[in-house]
């Protein structure tokens, strides 16, 4: 769906604007307060960091393109473990509709316990399951959310699936925000179709229909304040290609209130440096990011587990071990760059990627992620795991090796730096326990809470309406709001939150 974006790399020099509400991010959370407070009959502006990539040209990106220009790093943004913890690569996109266009587009309602735990342990007592069930509904209806039919699965999927009912694990069918879904296994990537109903396809739209204006290419680095209210943002204009007669300037908006919806890694930056939050010494800390494992399998059949939902189902009869496992795949170019082995070896093990199935196991840990200010524009974040946590991991990896022998796999590539294949006799003389940190292979689609909610400003960065604790007209409305992980994707709870921020400004 294309809509108007004022791409601020064709303007020369500087650019002042005034509005009611300025939004630093178009992701999950900036979108959903766009939207909501256009349509009040606000003026609104939204100011992205990255490009405008319209759906039109998604579609016919090759995954290395898509990579290149919508995600961040090219894919590469890390967190530094600490300790006896793994460094873990964190996938964020940076482009107009932030990390929604690079998401598998996996939808869970915040899960009840976690909820029960909010609203008694932390005393969030508005944020119930039975308070926040008008937000979930309007966002799924808003996004589009649908089961995904058990014919969408890949033969991957089939195949794990056999092998956990085998052991005894319940698998269910995940619900994704798309609509006309076919199946091409591109989700991650870029759906060639625009079957994925992603914030650019849904409330950016509805945003810019309802007089909100968005500009891409823009980077805010501060918050203007006065007297411990928020009065706009300041940045500077990103010149794709300045020529001799293009100079990138700066931009100053002036607003009445300031929304910070740059994602867990950059909204601590912006509070640190404008001061907000201070006081409460939380701002950057407390971030979860559920580290994640993937398993590959290989099966004397083809597979081919690109054909099929790139994700379709998950199981959480492991949930009372602080494990959710959810399928996924990886278009093949992918997929081979990370197969073991290098020169024959390597060529030799990337043409069974037809033969492999995937899965992958997330954990719900604690907040051992810490976000500061690097020497340049992006953070430096580390991460340690909590001892719990760190001991979860051999089990992660051998449950979802056993299930993939259970369903007839003849060799399984655990998550381990170096690791090539191993049959199942191999696997079980494996030494999980004792595998350095440096050498799992971990990943995270999903950092959250370094500006989480709370009841009182010494334990949290905003209150219960993401309304920064000491200051006036600021806001915060993404990922980094929520107060603990959840063990699955966060999706619809950020958007849900960002609702409810929205409905508490209008």
């Amino acid at each position: 769906m294309s809509f108007a974006v004022e791409r601020g790399s064709k303007h020369a020099g500087d650019v002042n604007l005034d509005c009611d509400d300025v939004i630093v991010g178009s992701g999950a959370g900036g979108a959903v307060v766009a939207a909501l407070l256009a349509e009040s009959g606000r003026r609104v502006l939204v100011l992205e960091e990255g490009p405008h990539v319209p759906i039109e040209t998604i579609q016919r990106l090759r995954p290395s393109q898509h990579l290149a220009r919508v995600w961040r790093d090219g894919g590469m943004t890390v967190a530094v473990g600490v300790g006896d913890s793994p460094t873990i690569n964190v996938t964020m996109g940076r482009a107009v509709g932030g990390s929604s266009i690079v998401t598998g587009a996996v939808c869970f309602r915040t899960p009840e316990h976690v909820l029960a735990d909010w609203s008694g342990r932390l005393g969030l007592r508005e944020l119930t399951e039975s308070s926040l069930r008008p937000h979930f509904e309007e966002v799924e209806r808003a996004i589009s959310v649908e089961e995904v039919p058990e014919q969408m699965r890949s033969l991957g999927t089939q195949r794990f699936a056999e092998g956990a009912q085998k052991l005894g694990y319940v698998m269910e069918p995940l619900r994704r925000n798309t609509k006309g879904c076919n199946g091409c296994g591109r989700c991650n990537f870029g759906c060639p179709h625009g079957a994925k109903m992603s914030v650019d396809m849904t409330y950016l739209p509805r945003a810019v229909a309802a007089g909100a204006t968005i500009w891409s290419d823009c980077l805010v680095d501060t918050i203007a304040m006065k007297g411990g209210r928020a009065t706009g943002v300041q940045g500077r204009i990103i010149g794709r290609n300045p020529g001799f007669l293009h100079r990138a300037g700066r931009i100053r908006v002036r607003a009445q209130r300031v929304v910070v919806a740059a994602g867990a890694y950059h909204t601590p930056l912006l509070l640190d440096r404008c001061g907000a939050g201070k006081r409460s010494g939380q701002v950057g800390r407390n971030m979860t990011l559920h580290p994640s494992f993937r398993m590959f399998a290989r099966f004397e059949e083809r597979i081919e587990g690109w054909r099929g939902a790139l994700q379709s189902a998950y199981s959480r009869s492991l949930q009372h071990e602080g494990l959710t496992m959810v399928g996924l795949f990886v278009p093949p170019g992918v997929l081979a760059a990370t197969m073991p082995g290098f020169g024959t070896e390597h060529v030799r093990r990337a043409a069974d990627i037809p033969h492999l199935a995937v899965f992958g196991g997330l954990l719900h840990d604690e907040a051992g992620g810490t976000v500061r200010r690097g020497p340049g524009r992006e953070p430096f974040v580390t991460y340690r795991m909590a001892r719990e946590d760190r001991a979860r991991i051999p089990n992660v990896i051998r449950r979802m090796a056993e299930v993939f022998f259970a369903a007839g796999a003849k060799e399984v590539f655990p998550p381990i730096l170096g690791q090539p294949g191993v049959t199942a006799d191999q696997f079980a003389r494996l030494d999980l326990d004792n595998v350095p940190s440096m050498r799992l292979e971990c990943s995270s689609q999903h950092p959250l809470g370094s500006a989480r909610m709370g009841t009182s400003e010494g334990t949290s960065v905003t209150n219960v309406d993401g309304r920064v604790w000491g200051t006036e007209n600021l806001f915060v409305a993404d990922g980094s709001l929520v107060p603990t992980s959840l063990g699955v994707n966060p999706q619809v709870t950020v958007m849900a939150l960002a609702t409810r921020v929205a409905q508490r400004m209008m």
